[in-house]
């Protein structure tokens, strides 16, 4: 018996749509889905001017710059709709960098880890193999691990307002952990029984304070907006 190419391609094609709508249950309540893959942190925000600078240095501003991490997240589905979910990553080092009157300079870098809460829901029915989202919830960041570049402490040491009282020999820096609001998209899509793949978005509001004081006890501070946007590729497995 001859078979067309063009029969078998028709059996294959009402295979797969038998397959993708054979019902499977994706998220219903009770599940939990832990979630591992890799996080950019790419900071959106901007900074105030520096404070203690010389008259006509007034702009001298600095800018933080993107890393990537490992990233875990786990969630907990409340109902067949409502997951609770909890980012954690491996700690993120950002170097910060000047801008302005800074332009050009490496004031240092800092670590820090953002712990983030969300509510989400989840659209669909809980046998949907494709399963958007939305989210809202709270990040704590938690900076430490401060360091100032050597190229800074060259240029502080130049300034008239600091010359006279000697030169400056070390330089510690220090930012203030931040508390704000994060908002997510993402979607979960099953490949095969309990695994699916991930991509999610998030906006989350950082914002800190970040101060040096040198050891002539001058001190300068500036407030920085990170605002991130934060961009996650993860493989997902459900219990």
């Amino acid at each position: 018996m001859n078979v067309s190419k063009r029969n078998i391609l028709s059996v294959s094609v009402v295979g797969v749509l038998l397959a993708l709508s054979t019902p499977v249950i994706a998220h219903e309540k009770g599940d939990i889905l832990v979630r591992a893959g890799v996080v950019t942190v790419a900071p959106s925000g901007d900074s105030g001017t520096v404070s203690g600078l010389p008259d006509g240095v007034n702009n001298a501003r600095v800018d933080v710059e993107n890393d990537t991490q490992l990233s875990l997240t786990a969630v907990y589905m409340l109902r067949d709709k409502i997951g609770l979910e909890v980012l954690a990553a491996t700690p993120f080092s950002h170097d910060i960098v000047g801008k302005g009157d800074l332009e050009g300079i490496a004031v240092g870098e800092t670590k820090h880890l953002p712990p983030t809460v969300s509510l989400q829901y989840y659209f669909g029915e809980k046998d949907w193999r494709f399963r958007p989202y939305l989210g809202l919830g709270l990040n704590y960041t938690l900076f430490f691990s401060e360091k100032v570049d050597g190229r800074l402490l060259s240029t502080l040491n130049t300034l008239p307002t600091v010359a006279h009282l000697g030169e400056i020999r070390s330089v510690d820096m220090e930012l203030k952990d931040s508390l704000g609001l994060a908002a997510q998209a993402g979607v979960d899509v099953q490949v095969k029984d309990n695994w699916y793949l991930n991509a999610a978005l998030w906006y989350m509001d950082i914002e800190t304070t970040a101060k040096l004081k040198t050891d002539l006890g001058t001190t300068h501070e500036v407030d920085v907006a990170v605002d991130p946007w934060v961009f996650n590729v993860a493989v997902a497995y459900k219990f």
